[in-house]
């Protein structure tokens, strides 16, 4: 895998405005974090979004975010596991790399799919242990609808979003540089 000239570099070298890097990395973070995300998972992934690469190292973020290593840690393990950032070796070094990939929508949302599968299961056992006739049941065959419908809708919505990233990108959106 080649890494871009910009790998490592920061806003200065490349040209761009460091402070207006920096407002957009914090605009769009608070906005994760209004939605659920822990706040410096969201600092992270702002700021791996943001960058040139689409990769940095922890010394990278640390400097850029004014965190410590041990906070970008947490905030990389928490991204990894919801299939937003990956990590990745630097060819003979120790170092690790956080990766965002064009797909990470994509990624997080499958993975949300697969969390809907489990939740339709154990609530499919809900209904059957309560009946759909009782108040609880009801709800809860409700909310089992609701989910097999959206699990029904995902596949189909990700499928449309591949078709109109490809007539927007090109074909090859979504494919490692």
């Amino acid at each position: 895998m080649t890494e871009s000239p910009e790998a490592g570099r920061g806003a200065e070298e490349t040209g761009r405005d460091a402070e207006a890097l920096s407002r957009f990395v914090e605009s769009f973070a608070a906005q994760l974090v209004e939605a659920g995300m822990q706040r410096m998972a969201a600092r992270v992934f702002a700021a791996l979004l943001a960058s040139d690469a689409g990769a940095m190292t922890s010394a990278e973020l640390g400097e850029q975010l004014q965190v410590s290593p041990a906070a970008v840690s947490g905030a990389v393990r928490y991204l990894s596991q919801v299939h937003m950032v990956s990590r990745e070796r630097e060819p003979g070094s120790r170092r690790e790399r956080y990766r965002v990939h064009s797909d990470q929508w994509y990624e997080a949302l499958t993975s949300r799919d697969a969390v809907l599968t489990q939740w339709g299961r154990t609530l499919r056992e809900g209904v059957e242990s309560l009946g759909v006739a009782t108040p609880g049941g009801r709800r809860i065959a409700e909310t089992l609808a609701f989910f097999e419908y959206l699990e029904g809708e995902l596949t189909q919505l990700m499928e449309r979003w591949h078709e109109h990233r490809a007539k927007i990108f090109g074909p090859d959106a979504g494919q490692p540089s």
